[in-house]
């Protein structure tokens, strides 16, 4: 049995892609670093509680395979691979996590390809939020949101079937599909009276990472779209251009950001904080020595003062939240838009053997002051809300008060 670290923010599985602070919001596909990987589980696999008596699982397992009988002709008898893979989906179900999940070989195969980069689908991050399945965010240039997919839109159905009690992965197996087919979603919007059917066609995703604009008021727009392997240096390049070009206010942008990879969080922080200051801290809750991650100092705007706001709303997750939580308690930025997502937790993927995986919670992140993410998101300095309406009218409301409020320091 082996186990390997998500060291990833994203969020949760997307349905083009395996992001998420689940598999990029505390996860990443072998991506640790030293302190994680000395802090990671120890597994036995031979070890047995002594507390759990099994004879009620197999007096069922035997009554089951001895007077079953199968009374419709759709029936299929399960093989007994399939009942053991029943067994322990049930039991991952039991603890209650969206975020802990059991990966048949067939799913634990995608899972690797798509936290790999083979993206085709519709391009949209989900997770459950309230025991309903939502959208965290649709990703930038991506059929979903030019089909008019929002964050925060409830996913009741998909191509007719009820998502009541669905989890993310199976969600994400029914939406994927080869390119140019088309998908149908039930969606519930809180400013609609009756929920939308909407069509998707599926397409290859490419991923973007970091946009720039340079407005002619004198701020300077930075947008980054996810926390990828090369978003690091992209951000870098942006925030040489930022300096190049006289600006001194800066807005970066996490709307709809579903995370990535917690050290491009972690090393696009210490761009504005000095060495060893806090971005984020895995609490293991007393199962494991907690790990601290800390800024590696290289603070560039140390000497040339900036005022900066951060935009955040419910699409922002995992990473973007570490990265935004960390700049606004340590002071070097503002918060204006809304509530972000609230994926703050890590997890473990755990090798069973004969190509099925466990997926396992095992930590959350904490801000610099000790909040755990996963309780609410963070809350804005500024609230600002952008509705539905504003953007099929190509009003942002959000940036308009960012924008106002750096003009007015």
């Amino acid at each position: 049995m082996q186990n390997s670290r998500f060291l990833a923010v994203g969020i949760l599985l997307s349905v083009v892609l395996a992001f998420g602070a689940g598999v990029y919001a505390g996860s990443s596909n072998n991506f640790s670093s030293p302190a994680a990987a000395a802090n990671s589980m120890v597994l036995n696999p031979d070890q047995v509680p002594s507390d759990v008596e099994l004879k009620q699982f197999w007096t069922a397992w035997n009554v089951l395979e001895q007077n079953f009988v199968d009374t419709t002709p759709s029936t299929t008898l399960p093989t007994t691979e399939e009942k053991l893979y029943g067994a322990i989906a049930g039991l991952t179900e039991s603890f209650g996590d969206p975020y802990t999940v059991f990966l048949p070989p067939v799913e634990a195969k995608q899972f690797q390809e798509d936290i790999s980069g083979a993206f085709e689908g519709v391009g949209m991050e989900l997770g459950i939020r309230e025991k309903v399945l939502t959208v965290v965010a649709p990703l930038k240039g991506s059929p979903a949101e030019a089909a008019g997919i929002l964050s925060g839109d409830a996913v009741l159905s998909i191509d007719g079937k009820s998502t009541e009690g669905m989890a993310v992965e199976a969600a994400v197996k029914l939406i994927r599909g080869k390119k140019g087919t088309t998908v149908k979603l039930g969606i519930g919007r809180k400013s609609e009276s009756k929920p939308l059917e909407i069509p998707i066609v599926r397409d290859t995703i490419q991923m973007p990472i970091v946009n720039t604009v340079e407005r002619p008021d004198g701020v300077f727009e930075v947008s980054i779209y996810s926390f990828s392997a090369n978003s690091i240096e992209m951000f870098r390049q942006a925030l040489r251009t930022f300096m190049q070009s006289g600006s001194t206010k800066l807005i970066l942008d996490l709307r709809g950001n579903p995370g990535g990879y917690l050290q491009a969080a972690v090393t696009m922080a210490s761009f504005f904080l000095p060495v060893g200051d806090v971005v984020v801290t895995e609490d293991f809750k007393g199962k494991a020595d907690n790990v601290v991650h800390r800024s590696v100092g290289y603070n560039v705007f140390a000497k040339y003062p900036i005022k900066m706001v951060i935009l955040v709303d419910q699409g922002s997750a995992s990473a973007s939240e570490i990265l935004a939580g960390a700049l606004n308690e340590h002071g070097i930025a503002k918060l204006v838009g809304t509530r972000t997502f609230g994926k703050g937790s890590v997890q473990e993927l755990v090798d069973l053997g004969d190509g099925a995986q466990l997926k396992v919670t095992i930590a959350r992140w904490l801000t610099p002051n000790g909040t755990s993410i996963s309780e609410g998101g963070l809350i804005p300095d500024i609230k600002v809300d952008r509705t539905a309406e504003d953007v099929k009218a190509g009003k942002d409301p959000q940036k308009d008060a960012a924008v106002k409020y750096l003009l007015g320091q």
